[in-house]
C-alpha cells in the first residue's frame, strides 16, 4: 500500500522525517566521514528510503527545505 500522506497536500511537498543515529551504528566507511561527530541526522523519505546524513539537526532541516521536502522531526 503506498498511499501520499495527506499532510504533504497542505504543503505541496513531500513530508520527510527527520532522526537522529549514532554513528556507531552506521557501516564503517560512513563512520569513518563523521569524523569526531557521535551522531549525525538522517533524512528519509515515507516509505523509508535514507535521502541524506547530516552532522546537525538544524541543517537536516535546512537541507529538506531547500530541497521542496516537508521536514518533520522524528524521536
Amino acid at each position: 500500500m503506498n498511499q501520499k500522506n495527506p499532510a504533504a497536500d497542505v504543503t505541496g511537498r513531500p513530508i520527510v522525517y527527520i532522526r537522529e543515529v549514532a554513528v556507531a551504528d552506521l557501516p564503517e566507511e560512513v563512520r569513518e566521514q563523521a569524523g569526531d561527530l557521535e551522531t549525525v541526522y538522517a533524512i528519509g523519505s515515507e516509505t523509508g528510503e535514507q535521502l541524506a546524513l547530516v552532522g546537525d539537526r538544524s541543517l537536516a532541516f535546512i537541507v529538506a527545505r531547500q530541497n521542496d521536502m516537508e521536514p518533520v522531526s522524528v524521536h
